[in-house]
């Protein structure tokens, strides 16, 4: 229902499983939800507005007791009482949150300009930390999301972002909303490479002949992938 708002607010569909082959994304391994510009499941890669990898877990756990003749829900612990680690904490889902992530950027330049989120419900371990923000910097994932303001039952510390918003705890619908907003209003290009610093040099040169800064980047970007 999160993401259900935003995207009907932008006059988009939020679409679960979608299969994109332009993508990678196959029936085994589909998005887990993406904006889409229509309600079908098997979208195109121009149609695709941001693709959402959601990584939710059991947070707490609960137990239905009766006192005086009333019910109640009682907790009996958060996530720190888990004999397993939910979600973001844990270092096989975060890997695989990644791999799908890389998977989709190598896939082709169709998906160069589509952001990638991580959605959960937990924090990350200080392990990740400076992983979360280096993949975002070098663009492979726009960032891992926590919808979840307070994930302890004791509202003990837990973290709410990374130097440079890598992970961030969304504490309010608003926060959430802001976010999506920023990454859906400003189009960034993915690229990567890997050459000489003179081919470097040289493209760089020829992109500067350019007289607009948009047209520099998209010179700067045609040539590096050719």
């Amino acid at each position: 229902m999160l993401l259900h708002n935003f995207a009907r607010s932008r006059g988009w569909y939020a679409v679960q499983s979608v299969v994109c082959d332009e993508l990678g994304l196959t029936n085994q391994s589909p998005a887990d939800v993406a904006f889409c510009k229509t309600k079908e499941r098997i979208q195109q890669a121009s149609d695709i507005f941001v693709l959402f990898e959601v990584k939710m877990s059991i947070v707490w756990n609960w137990e239905l007791v009766e006192e005086e003749n009333k019910k109640k829900l009682v907790c009996l612990g958060d996530f720190k009482t888990h004999k397993g680690n939910p979600g973001l904490l844990r270092s096989d889902s975060m890997l695989k949150a990644v791999g799908k992530s890389i998977n989709v950027r190598v896939s082709g330049y169709a998906a160069s300009t589509i952001p990638i989120i991580i959605l959960g419900n937990t924090p990350i371990t200080q392990y990740y930390i400076e992983k979360v923000d280096h993949l975002k910097k070098s663009g492979v994932i726009q960032g891992f999301w926590s919808v979840n303001p307070k994930p302890l039952d004791d509202n003990g510390d837990n973290i709410k972002n990374t130097p440079i918003n890598g992970f961030i705890r969304m504490d309010s619908y608003a926060e959430l909303e802001s976010n999506l907003q920023l990454f859906t209003s400003n189009k960034q290009e993915f690229f990567s490479s890997m050459k000489t610093k003179k081919d470097l040099g040289v493209i760089i040169e020829i992109a500067s002949r350019e007289k607009e800064l948009e047209k520099k980047a998209e010179k700067f970007l045609s040539l590096i992938r050719s």
